[in-house]
């Protein structure tokens, strides 16, 4: 194999043409790129910066709505036992009163019977007196029918009166 070397010509030429590019590269070229390169870099540092708050958001949105979440299970149970408490407050007024108004019911059916049974009593005891002033007055007009028994009664009670 053999070697070929270049001539200084071309070398030389070679040279002028990658220093006018390289010239040129830099005096348009790589500013530009550079510069958007950083542009780039930048939009993508601050998306990521983004993205990072927007998931912190996230999380403390999550841990927020967790504790919403708590708060309303809490106040349900809450509410819940509030309600079972009024309610058996009320059953319990309404045993209470419905104990009270059948007492009260007791007591005006006792009173009822007394007064009827004070009525009944009344009736049997004047129906009593009455039978009793009949039946006397029956036996007074046979003993008394005579004289002589008028007499005689008389004389009992004027006797009865002076032992006295």
């Amino acid at each position: 194999m053999e070697l070929i070397t270049p001539e200084f010509g071309l070398i030389f030429w070679q040279l002028v043409i990658f220093l006018t590019v390289l010239f040129l590269l830099a005096k348009f070229a790589w500013k530009p790129i550079l510069l958007s390169l950083k542009e780039r870099e930048d939009s993508i540092e601050s998306a990521l910066r983004m993205a990072d708050q927007a998931k912190l958001e996230m999380q403390q949105l999550k841990a927020g709505n967790e504790k919403l979440i708590s708060e309303a299970r809490l106040e349900r149970d809450k509410m819940m036992q509030e309600a079972s408490h009024m309610a058996n407050q009320l059953i319990e007024q309404a045993k209470n009163k419905a104990t009270e108004e059948g007492s009260r019911m007791i007591m005006q059916a006792r009173e009822a019977i007394q007064n009827e049974k004070n009525s009944a009593l009344t009736e049997v005891k004047n129906t009593a007196a009455k039978l009793s002033i009949d039946i006397a007055e029956r036996i007074l007009r046979r003993e008394l029918a005579d004289a002589g028994s008028q007499q005689q009664l008389v004389d009992s009670y004027l006797k009865d009166v002076k032992l006295n």
